[in-house]
């Protein structure tokens, strides 16, 4: 049938090219592609359809879309819409809507062409001086989805399917996650850990690959320019169209996971990041902001490159380095004075300070220190239930201490401490550091780093163990802990001797550092060495091993802090904590242990399967917002009121944010479709 909607919507559109600019179809298509494939051509609609339209013609008007349109064709040199390699013909958007070369910043209706491509309706196409633009097929998501997929599995290295990913994501953003959260088992391993460094790593040469022309994709703060930070984050407002960042991860680019000092090329870092909170626990990808401080490199590779990116300086001193630093946090702060901070990938030293300085001023968390920590001790307390043998009778071995081996340390033995009444100095006493001069002892001999003077063995009396082979024999450890980036440190002979001390309970053996170049040992290694006894949990992903003769088939634990950081960072934007505490991370810990299904549980796992990511994300957020608010620091009171009444776990769930599935979706997310543009989680 034809009501009068249908009829309104045929007068609107003849009307459209005298009195109504482009921003008017595109809504009008809106209401009619509600019918989704009821088939808007026919006209088909109800008075649920007539309702919707009503709603949304209110909306239009409100926002003045009926303007006069000049009828003067366009000069030879005025700008086309650029086209990218899946939405042909539609504007270039990434995810802070990018600014296009005829406009300051891209309206309404280019940000929904961009993120509807080939959806696009014809009627809107024809609004928009499309028709003959694009190929005449009106596909749904599904469709577009599934050629992005196959496009994908056919580039023949990791590096190859990181760049294409990152054109779709600055062209189509509302494709791009609905790509990673459908398929995100496979995708995440090459948006951040390990193709990630390697992209990282190559960051100068694949730079221009990754993005359209002027795509802001984040923010390069040059030492040199340190006095001039007001004048940069202005710049960044003028390209966010008035939505203020809720959250950013910032770092310096001289710790890139185990490949060193990187420089400005540590920029995927954040970026990689900021993909994984929205896709694990839905930010909204308009509020984040990826940071990178260019404070040079003290890699003479870089300096050399002709296609460096970054200033072609060495690293400054500690003065030099936190004055700067300290600057531009407190000039973000001062703009943006609700953002979460993540710190990231700082040199062990730094890492530390700024944790320290900052922590108690300002919303800040440090995902090596903290989070490395938190999803270690989740992983952790999972295989101490499995093992065999009580907490307080766990010896720890860590080979490697760095930030965040001291940190993931210093964070189970807190955990001992309160959650298991074990006095400090006796909690203290259940850990062992390796580095690279062996044990680390008080009497070794040498100035130890102030980050590695708590675990130092004061106990060992004229024992020095100046390798790990050593060290193993002399502690007899129950649990082995790797984040000392040496490939292969825990070889055969050090996994059979774990499997030897252990015979009356199940050695935990945990190697943690990445990318895999990096890892101490690989899954199938740990299995093979231990008669597959071992509990496992990775700093980077490995595959499934099968067990010859039975066909069983075993899943790696991988302690990726993707469980952890992105839940920290929403519960932060939700209910607005003052300050992040020890306990609210000891919350997450226990929370992500709890997550585990039964099914998990029995097949010996120590981590939820990736799939349930989402679900895993709500729970451990809820966890975190009843913590801060048992705390008395959350300062947001419908949260507060929240955890006294109903079920945060649910609310969370509502307030993460989904690409839409279908165009009508597309549309009433926009920002302006809405009578409050600037709520914190867009639904």
């Amino acid at each position: 049938m034809q009501t009068n909607t249908w009829r309104a919507h045929q007068g609107w559109h003849q009307e459209s090219g005298k009195l109504a600019d482009r921003k008017a179809c595109v809504w009008l298509d809106a209401a009619f592609y509600e019918g989704g494939e009821r088939g808007w051509e026919q006209g088909v609609y109800d008075d649920s359809s007539q309702a919707f339209f009503e709603t949304l013609r209110g909306q239009v008007e409100a926002a003045d879309c009926f303007k006069p349109r000049t009828t003067t064709k366009a000069s030879p040199t005025s700008p086309l819409p650029q086209a990218g390699p899946l939405c042909p013909s539609f504007p270039r958007m990434n995810s802070h809507r990018t600014t296009s070369s005829n406009q300051s910043r891209s309206s309404t209706p280019d940000l929904i062409a961009s993120s509807a491509g080939t959806a696009l309706p014809y009627a809107t196409r024809s609004a928009m001086h499309l028709k003959g633009l694009v190929p005449s097929g009106v596909e749904n998501f599904d469709i577009q989805e599934k050629r992005v997929l196959e496009q994908l599995q056919l580039k023949s290295t990791n590096i190859e399917k990181y760049i294409f990913l990152s054109w779709v994501r600055t062209t189509n953003i509302n494709l791009f996650y609905r790509l990673v959260l459908h398929n995100l088992k496979e995708i995440a391993p090459i948006i951040y850990t390990p193709t990630v460094g390697k992209a990282c790593q190559e960051y100068s040469h694949i730079y221009p690959f990754l993005a359209p022309p002027n795509a802001v994709d984040g923010l390069y703060i040059p030492i040199t320019e340190v006095d001039n930070i007001d004048e940069i984050i202005s710049n960044y407002r003028e390209s966010i169209e008035g939505d203020e960042p809720e959250i950013t991860v910032i770092t310096d680019g001289s710790r890139i996971l185990g490949l060193g000092d990187l420089g400005m090329n540590g920029m995927g870092i954040p970026v990689g990041k900021l993909q994984l909170y929205v896709a694990a626990a839905g930010l909204h990808p308009d509020r984040c902001l990826p940071i990178v401080l260019d404070f040079g490199t003290d890699t003479e590779q870089y300096l050399q490159d002709p296609l460096y990116l970054g200033i072609r300086q060495h690293r400054p001193d500690n003065g030099t380095f936190y004055a700067a630093a300290d600057k531009i946090i407190t000039a973000l702060h001062k703009a943006f004075p609700n953002m979460f901070i993540q710190f990231e990938d700082f040199s062990t030293d730094h890492a530390f300070g700024l944790l320290d300085k900052w922590r108690n001023q300002i919303l800040c968390f440090n995902d090596d220190i903290q989070g490395t920590g938190s999803v270690i001790l989740g992983g952790f307390i999972s295989a101490v239930q499995q093992a065999g043998i009580p907490p307080k009778d766990q010896r720890i071995l860590f080979v490697g201490a760095g930030s965040a081996g001291v940190g993931v340390a210093k964070q189970l033995a807190d955990y001992f401490i309160i959650e298991h009444r074990i006095p400090e100095e006796q909690a203290k006493a259940m850990f062992w550091f390796v580095d690279s001069r062996g044990m680390i002892t008080a009497n070794r001999g040498d100035k130890l780093a102030d980050h590695k003077i708590y675990f130092a063995r004061h106990d060992n009396g004229a024992t020095q163990c100046k390798t790990l082979e050593e060290t193993l024999d002399y502690v007899k450890p129950t649990a082995l802990i790797g984040l000392s980036t040496i490939y292969k440190a825990f070889h055969e002979g050090i996994l059979k001797r774990m499997d030897e001390l252990n015979q009356t309970n199940r050695p935990i053996i945990f190697p943690l550092s990445n990318p895999e170049t990096k890892a101490e040992c690989s899954f199938e290694e740990a299995m093979v060495h231990t008669n597959n006894r071992v509990l496992f949990a990775s700093g980077t992903a490995f595959p499934t091993y099968t067990i010859p003769g039975t066909g069983e088939e075993r899943v790696p634990g991988q302690g990726n802090n993707m469980y952890v950081f992105p839940p920290i960072g929403l519960g932060s934007v939700l209910c607005k904590p003052k300050r992040i505490t020890d306990t609210m991370i000891f919350a997450v810990s226990k929370a992500l242990a709890n997550s585990l299904t039964d099914e998990e549980h029995a097949r010996g796992e120590l981590y939820p399967r990736i799939e349930r990511i989402r679900e895993t994300s709500a729970q451990i957020t809820a966890a975190f917002i009843h913590q801060a608010v048992k705390e008395n620091l959350a300062q947001e009171d419908s949260w507060i009121q929240m955890v006294k009444e109903s079920s945060v776990v649910e609310e969370v769930k509502k307030r993460m944010w989904l690409p839409a599935e279908n165009f009508q979706q597309l549309v009433t997310s926009c920002p302006h479709y809405h009578h409050h543009p600037h709520t914190h989680i867009k639904l």
